[in-house]
């Protein structure tokens, strides 16, 4: 398939890079810097929103699918990036946010105001008999998932912020503003498509959850997903062959996912799915923390790669996006092992089956914001979780750590660029706090150092170009039971490829049959090929056989 063997790079735009000193992010910022990602290799640029918003959640919150909110430019900016892209043989891929929009949109505007079409894009009900809320069904971000408004006597369903207004997908004119919405950004040059919470636009019932959680059980995954799916694929994307889509999945299964992403669902290219990045949740809670489980997290990531391969399926692989912690920072070592830990973790994502995502500054080895102060946070879920857990009683201290830890807000600081004022993002004041180390993490630093994590991705990026076999090869885990290494092999024709990854800060030692195989490539570069394999603190290997 065309996109089998692309790298697709995602900017979360208000933080990468600043053109006119605002201290946000611009469309202009990223023309500025594409020379850097095409020297890094990659295929495709994702975009988070960067439409009209009020940014109650950082452009997830949307007020007009087609217009620019000014602060990131002009459409004649986005032009001129669609032409500079092109040059680069780099394509655009688009974010779109359609469980949702802003209650500041056009259409819940004019629900508001009593029209009954309107009301009809988005899920509206008449409360309970004693005047609560429909149901007991509770926000991702805290609190009920309903909020009243006295003159229409009715509740509207918010899965995430108040002010993010679900849309009724059963409305066959809310799918058909879809398929119009990504059909308007394919006429300006965008070739792929990103969609948000894509799994949960299917509401099928509305009673109460019985175990008093969060109604995700009657949202999630629903009876008519698929068909959803396939009327957008018929309706836009799907009538060019070369889209790249992926769908982000919230809460699913291997066998949903299977479907939605097989090679002829004619649904959706690949799929993003976060098992794997909830292995340090305890109890499977995001804001109670314990260490990563390891062999958990080998078991997620095997599961999901032989069980989207037996049904022909394709996974996106990622450790990194804005929604989660930095990955350095939680499956590596951020200050003693940075460097030889973030290219260990790409090596064992890279090179897995299915199509990988790097995230702004992943590839210089940004780590977590080391805030000290709520008042450096500006992401809702941080600053809601701060003060529900205030009112729990937890001190501020612990709070702080925990927001440390697990804050999307960490993904969010300005890409550190070069060691002057504010990392080289903005001349002005930047809308987040940057990262404390900048000085010593940055791309001018990194690019240059032929041993730098930059430099690693790089070749990366090159041998899924280069290389059928990992582009196409089949999966194969190896050493299941070690408790502390990730490996597999891949295989093509007559190919074969060994990876290696010691995911831990300690030497550890394996037994492998390697006769014949050549070492492609390490992250260390004294490291050896022998029967037995004497692995350094994340130390990864490669090894390749005719």
């Amino acid at each position: 398939m065309s996109f089998h063997n692309k790298v697709v790079y995602q900017i979360y735009p208000k933080s990468f890079q600043d053109s006119n000193g605002d201290g946000w992010g611009d469309i202009r910022g990223v023309i500025d810097r594409l020379d850097y990602l095409a020297d890094l290799g990659i295929d495709v640029i994702w975009f988070n929103p960067m439409t009209v918003s009020p940014q109650k959640d950082n452009g997830y919150d949307v007020t007009d699918y087609r217009r620019f909110d000014p602060r990131y430019g002009t459409m004649e900016d986005f032009e001129e990036l669609v032409k500079e892209t092109k040059k680069r043989h780099i394509d655009i891929m688009f974010d779109m946010v359609f469980n949702h929009t802003s209650t500041t949109h056009e259409w819940f505007r004019k629900a508001l105001a009593g029209d009954a079409k309107y009301q009809d894009y988005y899920i509206f009900r008449e409360g309970k008999a004693d005047g609560s809320a429909p149901n007991n069904w509770q926000s991702k971000f805290g609190g009920p998932a309903w909020v009243y408004v006295p003159s229409l006597k009715k509740w509207y369903l918010h899965l995430f912020d108040p002010t993010q207004a679900d849309l009724n997908w059963a409305n066959p004119a809310v799918r058909q503003e879809c398929a119009d919405i990504v059909n308007f950004w394919r006429s300006k040059g965008v070739k792929g498509f990103r969609f948000d919470v894509i799994n949960e636009i299917n509401k099928w019932s509305f009673e109460d959850d019985p175990n008093n959680f969060d109604g995700r059980q009657f949202y999630t995954d629903g009876p008519r997903e698929e068909e959803y799916l396939k009327f957008l694929n018929e309706n836009s994307f799907g009538q060019d062959p070369d889209h790249i889509t992926v769908g982000e999945m919230s809460s699913t299964t291997i066998e949903k996912c299977a479907k939605y992403a097989g090679k002829d669902s004619h649904e959706l290219d690949m799929v993003f799915s976060f098992h794997h990045l909830k292995v340090d949740y305890k109890d499977g809670k995001k804001w109670e923390l314990q260490p990563f489980d390891f062999m958990e997290l080998k078991k997620l990531l095997f599961s999901w790669q032989l069980g989207m391969q037996e049904q022909n399926a394709w996974n996106a692989l990622f450790w990194n996006c804005h929604d989660q912690p930095r990955s350095v920072s939680r499956f590596g070592d951020d200050k003693k092992y940075r460097r030889e830990s973030a290219k260990m973790l790409a090596t064992a994502i890279h090179l897995l089956r299915g199509t990988p995502y790097v995230y702004q500054g992943e590839e210089i080895g940004m780590t977590n914001a080391g805030f000290t102060d709520i008042a450096q946070y500006r992401d809702v879920e941080s600053i809601n979780f701060h003060d529900i857990l205030l009112k729990e009683g937890k001190p501020e201290e612990e709070i702080l750590h925990i927001l440390n830890e697990r804050s999307r807000d960490n993904a969010r600081t300005p890409m550190q660029w070069n060691d002057m004022e504010n990392a080289g993002f903005t001349e002005g004041t930047p809308w987040l706090p940057v990262c404390s180390n900048y000085k010593a993490i940055n791309a001018v630093s990194d690019r240059w150092d032929p041993d730098s994590i930059f430099n690693y991705y790089r070749e990366l990026i090159r041998l899924r170009h280069s290389m059928e076999i990992v582009a196409e090869g089949e999966v194969k885990p190896l050493l299941e039971e070690h408790p502390d290494v990730f490996a597999y092999e891949r295989t093509y024709s007559k190919e074969s490829m060994i990876v290696v990854c010691n995911f831990f800060g300690r030497d550890t030692d394996v037994k492998l049959d390697v006769n014949g195989y050549e070492l492609l490539l390490s992250n260390y570069r004294d490291s050896k090929l022998s029967s037995e394999i004497h692995l350094r603190p994340y130390e990864s290997l490669v090894l390749y056989r005719k």
